[in-house]
């Protein structure tokens, strides 16, 4: 990898590709911790993340609002690791960290961190709803939190974060960045929201 946001990006990728292996067509209807979608909106809308967050690497425009329907196209558990590959390779390139992005207003930096935080926060998300384990990368997640912790504000002014949820004293960093985006560590499927 070219640079070390390549590389978190990669090991998000690697974290939450096995999740996204894990869910079966039966699942797809099921609830999230994110409670305006269902696993298969979540995954259209991490394949949408995804795929545009390739573009805004190399300074091309993005389409971030209409998110379309991705698990159709054949075999969408192995594309969501090709994809993320291409992601890492994307945000790798020279250059592709500094600067303000012309399509978005923003620094390189920070929406190299804004698309690492939903690798992260979505694979759990995706964990969650489907019963499966996940277990992110300890050194991505100490880089990435106090990043998504700054930008946080940030994302609830814009409808992206829900509003912080306290987390008990002991909480894992992981934990505290789940609770910064908005979730309960504790979420199951069968508890009421």
């Amino acid at each position: 990898m070219a640079n070390s946001v390549s590389s978190l990006i990669d090991n998000a990728v690697r974290a939450t590709a096995p999740v996204v292996d894990g869910i079966t067509d039966e699942q797809l209807g099921a609830r999230t911790p994110c409670s305006e979608y269902d696993v298969r909106a979540l995954l259209n809308h991490l394949f949408h993340v995804v795929t545009n967050f390739q573009k805004l690497a190399v300074g091309e425009r993005a389409d971030l609002a209409s998110v379309g329907e991705y698990l159709d196209e054949g075999d969408w558990r192995g594309r969501f690791r090709e994809e993320g590959a291409r992601l890492a390779e994307a945000w790798g390139q020279p250059g592709s960290v500094e600067g303000i992005s012309p399509a978005m207003g923003l620094p390189q930096r920070t929406l190299a961190y804004m698309v690492l935080g939903d690798l992260l926060v979505h694979g759990w998300d995706l964990a969650r709803a489907t019963g499966q384990e996940y277990a992110p990368d300890a050194t991505t997640v100490e880089e990435v939190a106090p990043e998504l912790e700054k930008i946080a504000p940030m994302g609830r002014n814009a409808g992206v974060y829900a509003e912080a949820v306290p987390v008990p004293a002991g909480a894992t960093r992981f934990e505290r960045l789940l609770g910064d985006t908005g979730r309960d560590a504790g979420w199951s499927p069968g508890r009421a929201t």
